[in-house]
C-alpha cells in the first residue's frame, strides 16, 4: 500500500469496479498524486477526525477514460486529483454534508449527491478541495428519477 495520509492511500482513491471490469489503468500522473496526498490530508483526514470515526471513498481519482465511462463531467476535479465522494457507515449522508458544511474543513465543492428525502441512506457526497482559491460552495442534487410514494 502506498499511504497518502495516515488513514488513506493511494489505492484506496484509486480504486474502481468500472475500471476494473473494463481494463482500464487508472494509475495517476505524479502532479495527481500530490492533490490526492493534499485532499487525504486537508480534507479526508479532518473530516475523519471530526467525527472520531472511518470515512469511507467510493471514488477518487479517475483517468478520462473512467471518467468517461462512468458519466462524469468532462470539467471533474476527479480528473485533477481533487475529488473524492465518500460515505460514513451509519450516518446519513445528509447528516454528513451537514456537519462538513459547519466545520472549519476547506473545501472548493461540497455535493450532497442523489439525495432523497424518504432514503437518508441514498446517494453520497462529493468534496474537492484545491491548493489556492476554495470556494466552499455547497450543492445538493436530487434523486433524478422521481420517488415512490
Amino acid at each position: 500500500m502506498t499511504p497518502l495520509s495516515p488513514h488513506f492511500s493511494l489505492e484506496e482513491l484509486t480504486r474502481s469496479a468500472t475500471a476494473g471490469r473494463l481494463g482500464i489503468d487508472n494509475t495517476p500522473p505524479p502532479d495527481c498524486v500530490q492533490r490526492l496526498r493534499a485532499l487525504c490530508e486537508d480534507v479526508l483526514e479532518r473530516i475523519r477526525s471530526l467525527l472520531d470515526q472511518p470515512v469511507r471513498v467510493n471514488s477518487g481519482y479517475r483517468c478520462p477514460e473512467l471518467n468517461a465511462a462512468v458519466g462524469g463531467s468532462t470539467h471533474s476535479q476527479h480528473l485533477l486529483g481533487e475529488a473524492v465522494d465518500i460515505e460514513v457507515p451509519g450516518l446519513s449522508n445528509k447528516r454528513l454534508a451537514e456537519l462538513i458544511r459547519g466545520s472549519v474543513i476547506p473545501f472548493d465543492q461540497l455535493i450532497l449527491e442523489h439525495t432523497s428525502e424518504s432514503d437518508p441512506s441514498a446517494g453520497w457526497v462529493h468534496v474537492s478541495h484545491k491548493s489556492k482559491g476554495n470556494r466552499k460552495q455547497f450543492v445538493v442534487i436530487p434523486r433524478s428519477r422521481p420517488e415512490k410514494e
